[in-house]
């Protein structure tokens, strides 16, 4: 970065001739970066529609500023060696870089987290942070406060902290938790690209595992920047393991459960299951619960202690088939081949029934009404519901029967009916 000076000497610098022949400069320094960033964008296909590096228009991304600022800082090299008098290359690299650390903070958030209005003004304080520290570098106001904030300091234990050293090092650590942040993220991205079903849920527990060891270790280097006594630490983490043990043993047991759900694969994300009367699709497993979404458009938020300690009906753990059935009940004049027939054919004529295994019509029981058919058949797409798959073969199943006058029995009962003079008691 390039050293403060004070205002009125920046604005006579600026005046001088030699000012617009680095703003000549600078304009070219601008082409080449967006075309190099073009380039490496160009080269990988494959790339994310709004990734960190590229961002959506090339020029919102992380590379664009990250040449620009190398450009910027080789040409004012170059031009400090043939003794060309910089003014606005001073200004240029410091808007720059400030430019490059605003992009990196924002991108990495929008990649790590969903857009929430805590993202978006965390967005809007770092934007606001770093163009007011690179103003006040600029105009020379910040060395000055920087060693006034100096003088402000305190004694802690063996060591002595000032305002200086918190911001710096609380600065450093932000820095620190964003690059980890957009490591995880890539990492993340890399393992669940184009993955479904049982290893899309082994894909998630290592990218969770991922992050968490590397949020945990950006987390103590943030730490150590801002000036803490990592040793000092131990003492929390034997406390937090007694509340861990006492206080937080189901939090923990979710956590430890959600790890053995997607080692395990047991259920995956897409397995349609019964919990405890709920009956819906996995889709998301989290580090503490999953969620299970009905097709009716409810969803279910279930501690992951829940699915291993309990008994779970997973409908398509070993494939997606399910067998569905429905009952009809004939007279008892009805020609039963024909019944059997009709059912068959309604069971076709539907395009999710399964053409193997085959549809099945069993006479279950000579009921009190007519004879009790039942015809079962196969499904491979429970997610697109099963009510909906019923009603169409019973419409089916009506209509022929219907057209081949077949009857369909009232229920009957008989009624008997006594005298009064039969009644004892009564003349």
């Amino acid at each position: 970065m390039s050293e403060p000076q004070d205002i009125a000497e920046l604005w006579a610098a600026l005046t001088q001739p030699s000012a617009f022949t680095e703003l000549a400069v600078l304009v070219l320094c601008v082409l080449l970066a967006w075309l190099l960033a073009r380039l490496v964008a160009d080269t990988f296909e494959g790339r994310a529609a709004n990734s960190i590096m590229f961002g959506r228009r090339i020029v919102d991304g992380v590379l664009f500023p990250a040449l620009l600022l190398l450009l910027a800082y080789a040409v004012r090299k170059l031009l400090a060696h043939y003794g060309v008098p910089l003014a606005v290359f001073k200004v240029a690299v410091p808007v720059f870089m400030s430019l490059l650390a605003i992009r990196l903070g924002v991108k990495v958030l929008q990649a790590a987290f969903e857009e929430t209005p805590l993202v978006r003004l965390l967005e809007r304080t770092i934007s606001w942070v770093v163009w007011l520290l690179m103003v006040m570098w600029v105009t020379g106001v910040l060395p000055v406060v920087m060693v006034e904030l100096d003088q402000i300091n305190w004694s802690v234990g063996d060591s002595t902290l000032s305002v200086r050293k918190i911001i710096e090092g609380t600065l450093t650590g932000g820095l620190v938790l964003l690059l980890t942040l957009w490591i995880s993220s890539s990492i993340e991205a890399r393992l669940l690209r184009n993955v479904t079903g049982g290893e899309l849920s082994l894909r998630k527990a290592v990218s969770n595992a991922a992050r968490a060891l590397l949020m945990f270790v950006g987390l103590l280097m943030a730490l150590s920047a801002v000036g803490i006594d990592l040793t000092a630490l131990s003492v929390l983490g034997g406390a937090i393991g007694v509340g861990v043990g006492f206080g937080l043993q189901k939090l923990a047991a979710n956590y430890v459960s959600g790890f053995v759900i997607l080692a395990e694969r047991s259920m995956r994300i897409g397995d349609n299951v019964l919990v405890d009367g709920f009956e819906g699709r996995i889709s998301e497993i989290n580090a503490r619960y999953t969620l299970i979404r009905s097709l009716g458009g409810r969803e279910s938020i279930v501690p992951n202690e829940v699915l291993i300690t309990t008994r779970v009906e997973n409908l398509t753990l070993a494939d997606s088939q399910l067998w569905q059935s429905t009952d009809v009940s004939v007279g008892y004049d009805s020609d039963v081949d024909l019944v059997t027939e009709l059912l068959l054919r309604a069971a076709r004529s539907q395009p999710r029934v399964l053409a193997e295994p085959q549809p099945a019509v069993a006479l279950m029981a000579f009921g009190a009404d007519g004879l009790e058919f039942r015809l079962g058949y196969w499904i491979s797409d429970p997610e697109n519901g099963f009510n909906n798959l019923r009603s169409s073969i019973n419409l089916e199943i009506l209509r022929l029967l219907r057209e081949h006058c077949i009857e369909i029995p009232y229920p009957q009962r008989v009624v008997h009916q006594v005298k009064a003079a039969e009644v004892p008691g009564k003349q």
